[in-house]
């Protein structure tokens, strides 16, 4: 292969995330979002390296057509298409069907179509992405990227469900996991900056964004994660309740009237931080809240962004805790996503729930979040504590790159 520009797609119901690599010089060079699409606000934004911001209207188009915007948009970027050897996709679910990534073909398409049951937003989404390369590239290799598959190593104990059994062997209730492809990239990187026996270490791997997941990974493995059948289970996440009395959906429809929908709406989209606070679902926001002197924020604001930091905190590291018993101990911490890389307030309260595991911070590296450090921000390296931004793009690049040339090889 003389080039190697492997186009990533992230396709959800309305919106179309791309970036594009080159491998041979290992960087991004181009990435793209399609937003609102099936509107007539449907909108592209786009960069480059060398390029600011750049937009255009694509009013009512649909993932097709916005792909077709895109490859546009590439070409007027100075990107060659013709050198795109690979299309990588962000697939959500692929229950107990994949372990790793694979490359598509009609079985695999079918497979991911049955599996929408599980993922009803966003595998219907994934799968029009990859229909809207085929339109128009048929030729053009594609690979699925499961944030479910790093989760498949996890043992019976940990996945299943107190319920009755039939409801796993007949229904696939059971616990999944998500962000795995940001658990095994940020894992796998802190093996290698510690210089940890790929073959023997212990790592929780938390990715906190709006949406937040903890991971026990051993010895290269994820063994227990916080997320369960869908992404609701675990922690508390920007706009989710995470954790709760599974009887609270009759409780509230009898209390509210609320039917099961809209309970569940209100899980989903109305609890969390926003839920809490009752001011917003960005950690940047109810920091500045809880250490604010204006008069614009009263006393009662200030003291419930507070207290949404101090659950969501306390739950991380509860969860934190919880998870050493799959791996046995505990060799390093990492954190990750946006929260994870940028809140040194909050990975201070999270290891002081936690140093009685033997975590103390650094806290001049804290505060540089460890940029100077390889991402360390402990004073030991045993545990150590780090923060290494995830890089899930470029680990689906990596993948499709790998399965692609391996069929070429053969």
């Amino acid at each position: 292969m003389t080039a190697s520009l492997i186009l990533v797609l992230n396709s959800g119901s309305s919106s179309l995330k791309s970036s594009v690599f080159d491998l041979q010089q290992n960087q991004e060079v181009f990435t793209a979002l399609a937003e609102r699409l099936l509107t007539p606000q449907a909108q592209l934004t786009w960069r480059t390296p060398e390029s600011g911001k750049q937009t255009l209207d694509i009013a009512g188009a649909d993932h097709t057509a916005a792909f077709g915007q895109l490859i546009a948009a590439m070409t007027n970027a100075g990107l060659n298409t013709n050198q795109l050897h690979a299309v990588g996709h962000r697939v959500v679910h692929g229950g107990e069907a994949f372990s790793a990534s694979v490359r598509i073909n009609d079985t695999i398409m079918n497979t991911i179509e049955q599996l929408a049951h599980l993922a009803p937003l966003h595998n219907p989404a994934n799968a029009e992405g990859i229909r809207a390369v085929q339109r128009l590239f048929p030729d053009l290799p594609q690979v699925a990227v499961f944030d479910t598959a790093f989760h498949q190593s996890l043992p019976p104990a940990a996945y299943t469900y107190a319920l009755p059994y039939a409801y796993y062997k007949d229904h696939g209730v059971r616990r999944y996991g998500f962000h795995g492809t940001s658990h095994r990239y940020v894992s796998a990187e802190a093996v290698a900056r510690l210089d940890l026996d790929p073959e023997s270490h212990r790592l929780i791997t938390a990715h906190l964004g709006n949406g937040c997941s903890a991971c026990a990974v051993k010895n290269g493995q994820s063994l227990d994660t916080t997320m369960g059948m869908t992404p609701l289970e675990g922690l508390v996440m920007g706009t989710r309740c995470g954790d709760i009395d599974p009887s609270l959906h009759d409780f509230l429809a009898q209390r509210t009237g609320l039917s099961l929908g809209e309970i569940t709406h209100v899980l989903n989209k109305e609890s969390g931080l926003l839920g809490i606070s009752g001011l917003s679902n960005d950690m940047r926001t109810l920091m500045e809240a809880a250490e604010s002197t204006s008069a614009e924020i009263t006393e009662p604001q200030r003291a419930r962004a507070q207290l949404a930091i101090d659950v969501f905190c306390y739950r991380l590291a509860k969860a934190i805790a919880s998870l050493t018993v799959a791996t046995g101990g505990l060799d390093a911490l990492v954190f990750t996503g946006g929260i994870g890389e940028n809140a040194a307030n909050i990975r201070t309260q999270v290891v002081h729930h936690l140093s009685w595991l033997g975590l103390n911070l650094d806290v001049t590296a804290n505060l540089s979040h460890g940029r100077d450090q390889m991402g360390l921000v402990s004073t030991t390296r045993e545990p150590a504590v780090m923060v290494i931004p995830t890089r899930e793009e470029w680990l689906i690049a990596q993948d499709t790159q790998r399965l692609v040339q391996a069929s070429w090889d053969h």
